[in-house]
């Protein structure tokens, strides 16, 4: 390829990709196909006309000329693949009431306590949305759904018209249908069905949900307090396909097919035609297209020897995906996919080569130890690489920046690429339903416990994630050429430093890593957010006296306050949050909807900030206002676990299988009050709501301090409980001179059997608990 061959090539596709890039935001004035003809046959004039050799302006102004022609060409196929997308949009007048029967397109979005799917129905697509709970849903699965049309809320505007939809239909219920999709791609959903159903045998549920997302992207029935572990450490990207992972798995198998004997081309034939098979087993959807292009064009761009082959690939896989739409430039996922490639194909070699540069140069990577060492090469490059070039774009995408990222990454690495190939493994294994999977996805299983882990802990300090906003897209730009010019000059400076090597660099990296750990089990060193920090030292824990009604109030020295209940709306427990300096929430826990439990949330909500609203079930009114406070609400379920400096919180009730079942307005809500188990270094606190412990049979182990459930009412299974979990006080929270009776003379005296203090507030008031590492004391008010 001469070099004027090679620059005609670039300007070709270069203008191909301006022109898909900016056809969304254009009205093409002829029609479609006639500009991209237009465009193809200026192009095609140019080229017969230019000179074989021409001076350099010359040169520059063909190569103008024809990169101009091509994206006239690039606009024309753009607009009509853009109008083709659009033209299968269903759109109705908002407040329309209708009743529709379709097929689901793609995976769930499960959040805030409601779920979204996108739906192919034969009069056009649109987005179904409904509260919980709301029974598995497979792609490719008929469903039924009757409620109001509305219009995107500003938010989800420019991401539903990326999807080619433009109306949402708010639903009360979703209900499963009969049979699938027909046609070709029923074959996949088939497939794709029989993958996750093998993903699920040999595991526990928790570890097969994260299985599905690491290998087909299905994140809807994880956990939500482990997917915000995976954003806070910088592993969110596991659990959806996307081109790094998929570069991970291609690039950490090339060593192995070497060990076979393979040659460079029969290796690089192997890796693209796994990355062939993956797509489809994973659904083929369009996120999964851009990650196999992505990461097809993130091995090619690796193992290219020449800068200029590399940007040519990434131009070709830039000109694929846009192709398949355009609007995906403006899309995170994309973006962000890009921008890894882009760091990869700078900066993966250079830093490999520091990795495995030898004393004398010497040295072959044809061994088994040498493939070892290529393999863990290659995934340090790459994850390295990957994570710096994206930083400024999750900066400006989602205004946070993981300061765990790097550390936690690289920790996972060693799991990532053997979960994805005993998940893909098994997921073909199971094409075949009579074949046994379970040795498979039980090693898969326990790796992916083991990167879970991995994201608990580097989540766990305040400071692992830090807020860090870059706004205006020319500020991107120049942040990511800053980044892009220190990295290269810093990678060079080491590359001719003969006696440099990487192992301390990486030794330090480690060390910082284990620190990062360890500090997972300490204090953070982020101060609360309050105005008198100097009372609190350890934790402090008060039940605030808010009559017949609940209130718990956890203060930790290295955290933000975390407020359990926010009692009847009498109590004013707002107020009672500013008399005590309480700026801002780290959480509020709502563990059911009833007046005396979160009547007076909207006042919490309005009076201060509130990072999160973790609730199990909840009313739409109060998660609006959680929303439209700014506050982040989430569904919890038993497994789930939230952090608040060296404050540990775990859902101990209810199980998800009790909310999935449909809503019973004569149940008793009680059954379903969150139970949380609180954990300060030694110190143990069990919070019951109102879930009395024969309606919820759990076994917390021993705890030092046991908040009595339901106010002290009558139940038969405190024996139980008290049994099992041998607290050495208790703590009614009560209204005095209560109507019901409460605390009940048989709660009473059940404490009294065991020996167990009782402090009450319709006596003494608020109750304050300061812990230290010595032990706990109790305080009342008065």
């Amino acid at each position: 390829m001469t070099e004027l061959g090679a620059a005609w090539r670039f300007a070709a596709l270069g203008g191909v990709c301006a022109g898909l890039a900016v056809a969304p935001f254009l009205r093409a004035s002829a029609d479609a196909t006639e500009l991209a003809v237009a465009g193809l046959s200026a192009a095609a004039a140019l080229a017969s006309v230019v000179p074989r050799q021409a001076t350099r302006p010359a040169a520059v102004t063909w190569l103008c000329l024809l990169a101009l022609a091509f994206a006239t060409a690039g606009i024309g196929v753009g607009v009509a693949r853009v109008d083709a997308i659009g033209a299968g949009a269903l759109d109705l007048e908002p407040g329309r009431r209708v009743a529709v029967v379709g097929h689901v397109a793609a995976v769930p979005r499960r959040s805030d306590g409601r779920v979204t799917v996108r739906l192919d129905t034969p009069d056009g697509r649109l987005l179904v949305e409904s509260p919980e709970p709301v029974p598995d849903l497979r792609t490719g699965s008929a469903i039924r759904a009757t409620g109001e049309i509305r219009d995107p809320l500003p938010w989800e505007a420019s991401w539903l018209e990326r999807q080619g939809i433009t109306d949402v239909l708010k639903a009360p219920a979703i209900e499963l249908g009969m049979g699938q999709r027909g046609g070709a791609i029923s074959l996949l959903d088939d497939a794709r069905a029989r993958a996750e159903d093998a993903l699920g045998r040999g595991t526990d549920d928790s570890r097969a949900a994260l299985l599905r997302g690491f290998v087909l992207g299905q994140d809807d029935r994880i956990d939500q307090g482990t997917v915000e572990e995976f954003r806070r450490s910088g592993l969110s990207h596991l659990l959806a396909v996307s081109g790094q992972n998929v570069l991970l798995l291609a690039l950490l198998a090339w060593p192995l097919l070497a060990l076979l004997g393979l040659r460079m081309r029969a290796r690089l034939i192997v890796t693209l035609a796994l990355i062939a098979v993956y797509v489809p087993i994973a659904g083929a959807g369009p996120s999964i297209q851009r990650a196999g292009v992505m990461g097809a064009a993130g091995v090619l761009a690796a193992l290219a020897g020449r800068p200029r082959s590399r940007g040519y690939v990434l131009l070709l896989a830039t000109a694929v995906t846009l192709a398949l739409n355009p609007r995906a430039s403006g899309d995170p996922g994309w973006q962000l996919s890009f921008a890894a490639v882009v760091g990869i194909m700078l900066w993966a070699r250079p830093i490999r080569s520091l990795l495995v540069r030898r004393d004398g140069g010497g040295g072959t990577e044809e061994t088994t130890a040498g493939a070892l060492r290529g393999a863990l090469a290659d995934g340090v490059a790459v994850t390295v690489s990957a994570t710096l070039a994206t930083a400024p774009l999750i900066a400006h995408q989602f205004g946070v920046v993981s300061l765990a990222s790097l550390p936690a990454n690289l920790f996972a690495l060693p799991a990532v690429a053997p979960v994805m190939w005993l998940g893909m493994l098994a997921g073909l294994v199971g094409q075949l339903p009579w074949l046994p999977v379970e040795p498979l996805t039980f090693i898969a299983g326990a790796l992916a416990g083991y990167v879970a882990q991995i994201a608990s802990w580097l989540a766990a300090p305040t400071w692992a994630q830090v807020d860090l906003v870059i706004d205006e897209p020319v500020l991107v730009l120049g942040v990511c050429a800053a980044l892009t010019v220190a990295v290269t000059l810093a990678l060079r400076w080491a590359s001719r430093r003969s006696s440099l090597r990487l192992a301390p660099i990486l030794a330090i990296v480690a060390a910082a890593s284990l620190a990062t750990i360890a500090a997972a089990a300490g204090p953070s060193g982020v101060g609360p957010s309050r105005t008198n920090p100097d009372a609190v030292s350890g934790l402090r824990v008060t039940v605030l006296d808010v009559g017949q009604g609940d209130s718990v109030l956890l203060e930790p020295a290295d955290g933000k306050p975390i407020l359990v209940d926010a009692g009847p709306p009498e109590a004013e427990v707002a107020g009672m949050l500013a008399e005590r300096g309480v700026e801002r929430l780290g959480a509020l826990v709502a563990t059911h909807a009833q007046s005396d439990h979160v009547g007076g949330a909207p006042d919490v909500l309005d009076g201060i900030p509130v990072d999160r609203f973790l609730f199990a079930r909840s009313s739409r009114r109060l998660r609006g206002a959680a929303s439209a406070a700014g506050t982040q609400p989430m569904r919890v379920t038993a497994g789930a676990r939230a952090r608040s400096g060296s404050l540990r919180l775990e859902v101990l009730w209810p199980p998800r299988q009790r909310l999935d079942v449909p809503r019973d307005p004569a149940a008793d809500p009680n059954q379903l009050s969150i139970v949380l188990l609180a954990r300060w270094h030694e110190f143990e606190l069990l919070l019951t709501g109102d879930a009395e412990a024969e309606l919820a049979p759990i076994d917390p182990g021993p705890v030092e301090v046991l908040k009595v459930a339901h106010h002290g009412s009558e139940d038969a299974g405190l024996d139980g409980l008290l049994d099992r979990s041998t607290p050495t006080l208790a703590v009614v929270s009560v209204g005095a001179e209560n109507p019901y009776g409460h605390p009940a003379p048989a709660t009473l005296a059940e404490l009294a059997d065991h020996d167990v203090p009782l402090a009450r507030t319709d006596l003494a008031g608020s109750l304050t608990i300061d812990v230290d590492r010595r032990g706990f004391s109790l305080h009342a008010a008065g």
